[in-house]
């Protein structure tokens, strides 16, 4: 749908802020994601077009003071990071945070996910150069500026701890599925631990959601990063699980190791490193892909989008793979079998 843009994200004639004219933007509304955050491609005057980005918390008044007071957008922020650090992010062309709008470079429509769909014979050179782009962020990235957004927030013993319930409160509960009381006390004493351990290794820059649909797909073959808005200090090995045990797409054990290899190769890891590598890579798969299953149970019930709970099952089978690989977490294995059928 062809649309006139307003400053609010709704269809209407305003005056675009950003480009500073009386004249509205051409839109078309653009497919996103589980967040509120709405895209248009817009066309521009003289030629071409951009994304515009539509954050509808941007303008409130509480996020206004803190633009007034010399607070940049998390957004803003960590684009500008990363791009001195030699990622690849798109450009910002205008911004108008305000009234909750940013004007991006178009990158197009092809992600990583889509682009496999038309290309599926590219996947391995893709997904290499994927986690290759990785491993040289993480380490161009390994010294933060202090004042950083992404310092100053972490994937601590609190927040791993809390997506582990998450999957319990919306993939258990409110599926039906609710755990006995002796199961429940082994469950939660179970992800004390596992919340505990992760949040005990070394943290370092994480996208958190370095996955085939946040990647998009140059022309040229190379891969720029969106939405990491919300980066932060997490264990190295949670953006390759994001990548690698990604809910919407297939891979194979030797397809996923070789990426592993290739990912401690560019990090310059020795032997020993890699071979803590894949069990981090096992402990945080169990984590994050359990939160993943609830997340979209969630975003069904609360926000009434169900086009996420086709990808539970592919949630639930990496969790279950992981879970064979460790026999210290065979006491999780079976409380989870005897409630969730797809983890039996």
């Amino acid at each position: 749908m062809v649309a006139q843009l307003g400053s609010d994200g709704r269809a209407g004639d305003a005056r675009d802020g950003a480009r500073g004219s009386s004249a509205p933007l051409q839109c078309v509304a653009m497919t996103g994601g589980a967040s509120t955050r709405r895209y248009f491609r817009v066309a521009l005057p003289g030629g071409g077009t951009a994304v515009a980005m539509f954050v509808p918390e941007g303008g409130r008044p509480e996020e206004v003071q803190k633009l007034t007071s010399g607070l940049r957008w998390p957004f803003l922020e960590v684009r500008e990071l990363l791009a001195e650090r030699g990622v690849d992010v798109p450009a910002i062309l205008a911004e108008d945070c305000a009234r909750g709008w940013v004007i991006l470079e178009d990158l197009g429509d092809d992600t990583l996910a889509n682009y496999l769909l038309k290309n599926p014979g590219d996947k391995r050179v893709l997904y290499t150069r994927a986690v290759e782009d990785l491993a040289r962020a993480q380490v161009s990235l390994a010294s933060l500026p202090p004042e950083s957004v992404i310092a100053s927030r972490a994937f601590d013993e609190e927040l791993l701890r809390w997506e582990i319930d998450h999957f319990r409160e919306w993939a258990l509960d409110a599926r039906g599925h609710a755990l006995s009381a002796a199961d429940r006390t082994a469950f939660d004493g179970i992800a004390d631990r596992l919340a505990r351990r992760i949040s005990g290794w070394k943290r370092g820059f994480t996208h958190r959601d370095y996955q085939s649909r946040n990647l998009m797909v140059r022309p040229s073959g190379k891969i720029a990063w969106i939405d990491f808005q919300d980066a932060l200090l997490g264990p190295r090995v949670y953006d390759l699980v994001a990548l690698l045990n990604d809910s919407y797409q297939e891979f194979d054990t030797a397809f996923v190791r070789a990426r592993l290899d290739e990912f401690a190769a560019g990090a310059g890891y020795d032997a020993e490193e890699r071979s803590s590598l894949a069990r981090e890579f096992d402990y945080v798969t169990v984590q994050r892909k359990l939160k993943d299953a609830g997340r979209f149970v969630f975003i069904d019930r609360v926000k009434k989008n169900p086009g996420f709970l086709r990808s539970i099952p592919a949630s639930l089978r990496y969790v279950r793979e992981a879970l064979a690989r460790r026999p210290d977490l065979a006491e999780l294995r079976g409380v989870l079998a005897r409630h969730v059928p797809e983890l039996g």
